[in-house]
């Protein structure tokens, strides 16, 4: 009885997401103070996390109560030799562990991720066991997180169990701030360095947000969990695979507008290619240039207003002058 009334709840809140359109492949809101299913899509679908994974790594580190003052020198064995991905923060450089953790969520960044879980109690080994020991505590019984950074696919899970970690991950002070800051500068060998935030909704006008991580790998596509705070609700979302930056976040758009009771906006989904779509975020507005879908989408963050601008084709008159016989 109990298990057909929740397949009943489930399938009405599923009904509410067909009238948002969404671009991730698996989708999950959820109001934080009664549990309320807001909207899903495709929530127990199991897909690789990518840089999702950080939120974990920093809990556990935390857990562990290490000394955040303690330099940490980024090690060559940090380097990512997976995804070969770039990084800002050369080898050889003493930062404190703290800062390590700041530069592993507010900018993603995989070598801090890396040295985060290398100079875990027990190196590697310890990390992976103490990762697995908050999986099971947490309940993401469908979820599987093999290193610290994200890079690897095998790091899976679904949209159910990742709203739990990001509930658990609200509760520490330190990744709330850190992972919600738009930008800060980080002492790298002497030289302060300014680093932002991977999520350009953080600092734009009108968002409230309490907690924030993207994530991108190529079998991943973009993912992100955001808390908000909208029309008087805490809420947390949980994004996956969306096909392009520009899908993402016309996304997180939409689940805004949903929970103020705005109407929602067809969001155009920039088609996945090699070449990311461009985009430009300031501290009030996110524009969002979609060359992929042949027109132009202008995305205000504060009112989450979505103005689709068809492009206009120039048509050239050509003169044909007959061909005059000799």
């Amino acid at each position: 009885m109990l298990k057909k009334l929740f397949v009943t709840v489930l399938m009405s809140f599923s009904a509410a997401a067909f009238a948002v359109p969404f671009g991730s492949q698996s989708v999950l809101v959820v109001e934080d103070d009664t549990g309320k299913i807001l909207l899903e899509k495709n929530a127990g679908a199991v897909m690789p996390i990518a840089s999702l994974t950080k939120l974990m790594t920093a809990m556990v580190v935390l857990d562990a109560r290490l000394d955040m003052d303690e330099l940490i020198e980024i090690d060559r064995s940090d380097v990512d030799v997976v995804k070969h991905s770039s990084s800002r923060v050369p080898v050889g450089s003493l930062i404190s562990r703290r800062d390590v953790m700041q530069l592993a969520l507010m900018s993603s960044d995989n070598r801090a991720a890396a040295a985060l879980a290398r100079t875990y109690p027990g190196g590697a080994a310890g990390f992976k066991a103490a990762v697995r020991h908050k999986i099971a505590t947490l309940g993401m019984s469908q979820t599987v997180i093999e290193e610290p950074t994200g890079l690897s696919p095998r790091n899976r899970s679904t949209a159910g169990d990742l709203i739990k970690m990001a509930a658990a991950s609200s509760r520490y002070p330190e990744i709330t701030n850190m992972s919600t800051q738009s930008k800060d500068l980080i002492n790298i060998n002497g030289r302060e360095v300014e680093y932002r935030n991977t999520n350009r909704l953080v600092g734009a006008k009108g968002w409230d947000i309490g907690l924030s991580k993207t994530g991108y790998i190529q079998e991943a596509g973009r993912c992100l969990i955001m808390n908000i705070k909208a029309n008087g609700k805490n809420a947390t979302m949980v994004l996956l695979n969306a096909g392009a930056s520009s899908a993402r976040i016309l996304d997180a758009l939409n689940v805004r507008r949903f929970i103020t009771g705005e109407p929602v906006g067809r969001a155009l989904v920039a088609k996945a290619s090699n070449r990311e779509p461009r985009m430009k975020a300031g501290s009030s507005r996110a524009r969002i240039k979609a060359t992929a879908s042949r027109a132009r989408i202008k995305a205000t963050a504060g009112a989450g207003k979505i103005k689709i601008v068809k492009k206009r084709v120039v048509r050239s008159k050509v003169k044909v002058v007959p061909k005059r016989r000799k």
